[in-house]
């Protein structure tokens, strides 16, 4: 793949990401992680498509991943930045018990800083995060005021958005007040990553 995101990291990572991939398949057999049909394509499909969010956020201490299912982006980002920013914290939100166990089990075997939150995102604590990521998980409007309970006053959302993108964006109306770059994803052309700041209620 062009301008693939790994190219660039260590053996170590690779072997984390790698062992990452293989509990996630073998996980699947018993909970639905990822599609069974894309098991295959797990690399490609998943930890690619996830490790390509990293190049675009800012430095951070601390990094949140709402609805965060069997771990993408959330997993991949902490296994990332064990390189260039070791003592960042992670935080996985997901309510559904069994993903969270799943989660749970990642984090232990690969020795990440993570803590796992299983609970409906709303009923979380705010986070007051550097960075807040989320991947096929909710409408831009119904994440944008998620974004806003848990980011920090200068902190960025980074949402995988699909092929209908920019009609979630014309949604948006005139609710939210926010800055916004669009980025194209590596392993979909239609897809985008999309990254909010100064993120507020419009008046």
């Amino acid at each position: 793949m062009a301008n693939n995101p790994l190219n660039d990291v260590s053996r170590e990572t690779l072997d984390k990401l790698e062992n990452y991939s293989s509990l996630v398949v073998h996980w699947t057999t018993r909970i639905n992680l990822i599609a069974k049909s894309t098991i295959d394509e797990v690399w490609d499909r998943h930890i690619l498509d996830s490790a390509q969010l990293f190049a675009h956020a800012p430095e951070f201490k601390t990094w949140v991943d709402i609805g965060s299912g069997g771990g993408f982006p959330g997993i991949v980002m902490a296994i990332l930045a064990h390189e260039t920013q070791p003592a960042a914290k992670f935080t996985l939100i997901e309510s559904d018990q069994r993903k969270a166990a799943f989660l749970r089990t990642a984090v232990r075997e690969l020795d990440l800083p993570v803590t796992v939150a299983a609970a409906r995102i709303e009923n979380v604590e705010p986070q007051s995060a550097d960075v807040l990521s989320a991947r096929a998980l909710r409408s831009l409007a119904e994440l944008m005021p998620l974004a806003h309970r848990h980011l920090s006053p200068d902190g960025t959302a980074l949402f995988m958005k699909g092929r209908r993108y920019k009609e979630e964006i014309a949604a948006l109306s005139g609710d939210w007040a926010y800055e916004m770059s669009e980025h194209p994803s590596m392993t979909d052309h239609e897809a985008r990553i999309l990254s909010f700041k100064r993120i507020s209620r419009a008046a």
